[in-house]
């Protein structure tokens, strides 16, 4: 089934398939300047009170928080070894030490700790992450275009791997993910992922071996397909069995950008690579 089915995908008119993900592009990018993704404590700064033990309960504590009048984040954690634990996030103006003796009050044996991001701090870490990815995508694309010294086929790829970044965050504001140093770290990771296959489908059809384009094609999404559906695996399987926070963050996001280079590697690229050939054959 799923061989007739890649069979009729590699059949499809190149226009058609270049339409489509173009289109899902465009409305991410319209959802992201409708809704950014927000940004986490780590990079726009603010305080966390972390709870452990004391039985407390994080419905309770947002709600006695806020009939307080503090304008908090309250969620529960589950570490990897099965500890629970609630977090309190809010902004670096807030009087921790009340919050602290609120908590203590109706809670007096959790344990408390607190870690405070400045501003300076978050700014920094703001100005690093996106000089790590830019850095990482100028670097990507000077290789890129080393290897195929084509240009179209070259900035196919760039783009692909951009797009890709692009739909995760908008299915990251979709899903209410924050924008934080590990999912900036998944989304850098993504952009080797979506090189790494669009290089093999490139490389594929640009120099085959095949007698004609779409069974090279073919060829290349029929391996393709399993680097994609195995490496999805892992993550779903990582995603679901993982209590960390941060581990299902980059999970979640690496998912989101898997799906899109689904779409822009195997149909966008592919569209565009077939039809750049077709038209060097009518030449």
């Amino acid at each position: 089934m799923l061989e007739n089915t890649l069979k009729k995908l590699a059949s499809v008119e190149p226009k058609k398939m270049i339409t489509y993900p173009l289109i899902i592009f465009l409305v991410s990018v319209l959802l992201l300047a409708v809704h950014f993704p927000n940004l986490g404590t780590d990079l726009k700064g603010g305080v966390v009170i972390t709870l452990h033990g004391g039985n407390a309960d994080s419905q309770e504590v947002e709600n006695l928080l806020k009939q307080q009048g503090f304008d908090v984040t309250v969620r529960e954690i589950k570490s990897i070894t099965g500890d629970t634990r609630i977090e309190i996030k809010a902004s670096t103006d807030v009087n921790v030490q009340e919050i602290i003796s609120i908590v203590k009050s109706k809670y007096p044996d959790v344990t408390i700790s607190q870690t405070q991001f400045g501003p300076s701090l978050s700014r920094t870490a703001q100005e690093q992450s996106l000089k790590a990815v830019s850095m990482a995508f100028i670097g990507m694309a000077v290789v890129v275009f080393l290897f195929f010294r084509i240009p179209l086929p070259s900035l196919t790829v760039i783009f692909s791997a951009f797009s890709d970044m692009v739909i995760a965050l908008a299915l990251m504001s979709v899903f209410g993910l924050e924008l934080t140093q590990a999912t900036i770290a998944a989304l850098l990771m993504l952009i080797g992922y979506s090189v790494d296959s669009n290089i093999l489908l490139t490389t594929k059809l640009l120099r085959r071996k095949e007698d004609t384009i779409e069974g090279a094609y073919f060829s290349a999404v029929s391996t393709g397909f399993t680097m994609s559906t195995t490496t999805l695996g892992a993550l779903a399987s990582l995603w679901v069995l993982s209590q960390a926070e941060v581990i299902d963050m980059i999970a979640t996001v690496l998912i989101f950008g898997l799906l899109a280079d689904f779409m822009n590697t195997w149909i966008l690229n592919a569209g565009v690579l077939r039809w750049y050939l077709q038209r060097g054959e009518k030449r």
